[in-house]
């Protein structure tokens, strides 16, 4: 799979078949949709191509008042690479993209540089400026151009409508367990572990930083965590995401200690999975006030998965 990042100065790919959205999350749902694009592009002897967005386009719009991001664009580029693709096309949404018409966006992208021969899209797809693009334009655009359009409907698992509002909302309220029956796998945010400011070695509670990579973070508090990327099987950990107000932080950011563990991971890329919600994030007066805090998060995070491993 390769990815694409340029639409300013674009290289006209071979004739192709194309999806488009947000995909945050790359849900079933979504699954769903992209089998669809790799058989068609099987079935035609076409390239199958994923446009996405970054910034997505409520975060470009909203800033902070956005809804909160179940994946950076990175998480979800290595899960598309799984999905059989041949390019995912991330263009960036700036003022220069979000001026395009329903009309422009059609021309300068679909056909002139992506080529598209048939375009599967999502039931409720808007585009343009005015957001006046939708299923009829297109069809009328593909008559024009000489490409197929075919709609896909939304999915439903169990009368649970599959949307990455609904992901999001589980994740929100700490249900991971319908997060991970939406999503079609464990939620998990993952990084390169990077230097922090070294006060949980301080504390006798080492921890790895990971950055966010987000505008607006679905997590806050302290979580009973896995820990994937750092031997065969995965690490017991007790993870805070937040700001740290306990010890005057400002950058949103996860520190996970990682239960009976020592080594140095710096640059290491790690995944971290999020089981259960422990408490949320608390100012405590003193840092001898947050390590009695930090053990008994570390009990209670053994606790929890000594029932999980009994049930």
């Amino acid at each position: 799979m390769k990815l694409l990042r340029n639409w300013q100065h674009p290289q006209q790919l071979t004739p192709t078949v194309v999806t488009i959205g947000n995909f945050d999350g790359v849900h079933c749902g979504h699954r769903v949709m992209l089998q669809r694009l790799v058989e068609q592009s099987h079935a035609e002897g076409l390239a199958s191509v994923v446009m996405i967005f970054e910034p997505q386009p409520l975060e470009f719009f909203l800033k902070d008042k956005a809804p909160a991001r179940i994946m950076s664009w990175r998480e979800k580029v290595d899960v598309l690479r799984d999905c059989g693709l041949d390019y995912v096309f991330l263009a960036r949404f700036d003022q220069e993209f979000r001026s395009l018409t329903a009309r422009a966006f059609i021309e300068r992208l679909l056909v002139k540089q992506l080529n598209c021969r048939h375009l599967v899209i999502g039931d409720d797809f808007r585009f343009g400026c005015d957001r006046s693009g939708d299923f009829a334009l297109l069809q009328q655009a593909g008559q024009e151009f000489g490409f197929q359009v075919e709609q896909t409907p939304t999915v439903s698992l169990a009368e649970d409508r599959v949307s990455s509002t609904r992901i999001r909302q589980a994740i929100q309220s700490g249900d991971f367990t319908l997060a991970e029956h939406l999503l079609g796998r464990p939620f998990m945010i993952s990084g390169h572990v990077r230097h922090g400011d070294k006060i949980g070695r301080t504390l006798d509670f080492p921890t790895a930083n990971l950055s966010l990579n987000r505008q607006v973070s679905p997590l806050a508090g302290i979580y009973a965590v896995k820990v994937h990327g750092l031997g065969d099987k995965p690490l017991l950990g007790a993870a805070n995401v937040g700001t740290r107000p306990a010890v005057n932080g400002r950058e949103n950011r996860i520190e996970v200690h990682i239960l009976d563990f020592k080594g140095d991971i710096y640059g290491r890329r790690i995944g971290v999975e999020f089981c259960h919600k422990l408490r949320a994030e608390t100012n405590f007066p003193s840092l001898d006030a947050l390590k009695a805090a930090i053990a008994n998060d570390v009990l209670a995070t053994r606790a929890y998965f000594q029932r999980v491993e009994h049930d």
